[in-house]
């Protein structure tokens, strides 16, 4: 029962497997610069970058329409991550939370693998699934990382 409760990861490391901390598979430090950027930021970023949208998509598009307010976030949305993320790495959410999404290996995302991230991102099912490093799919698929800057 309790294995039930805890989780599949609780009960393999009540077994004695060692897991590690959250980017070691990567070869990411544990703590500082560099890390795995953790949960409630990426969670802010993506609020602030969603409130952004919405006010942009207000004042550009939908005029009070709330069908067409939501299609036009959205689509603001995957405009912003794209330009903003194969540019300079970093929405202005994350920015201003402290993070940035980098290659696997170090490095800006290629043009290509920007663009599948930003539509599996922007699809959100993807997003919501996480492997045990906490990165989505859509980062996954894109080999990204999402880190403290």
């Amino acid at each position: 029962m309790g294995s039930w409760l805890s989780g599949p990861r609780a009960a393999a490391e009540g077994m004695g497997v060692e897991f590690g901390y959250r980017g070691r598979r990567l070869g990411l430090p544990e703590h500082g610069p560099g890390s795995i950027a953790p949960l409630g930021r990426r969670v802010g970023a993506l609020a602030v970058d969603w409130a952004l949208c919405m006010l942009i998509a207000y004042g550009l598009f939908a005029h009070g329409d709330r069908q067409a307010l939501s299609n036009w976030t959205l689509a603001v949305f995957f405009v912003l991550s794209l330009l903003t993320v194969g540019t300079v790495g970093s929405t202005p959410g994350k920015r201003v939370l402290g993070l940035r999404v980098v290659a696997e290996g170090g490095g800006r995302l290629g043009v290509l693998r920007v663009l599948l991230r930003s539509v599996l991102l922007c699809l959100a099912v993807p997003a919501l699934i996480w492997d045990r490093d906490s990165r989505g799919l859509h980062d996954r698929l894109a080999r990204a990382v999402q880190v403290r800057i």
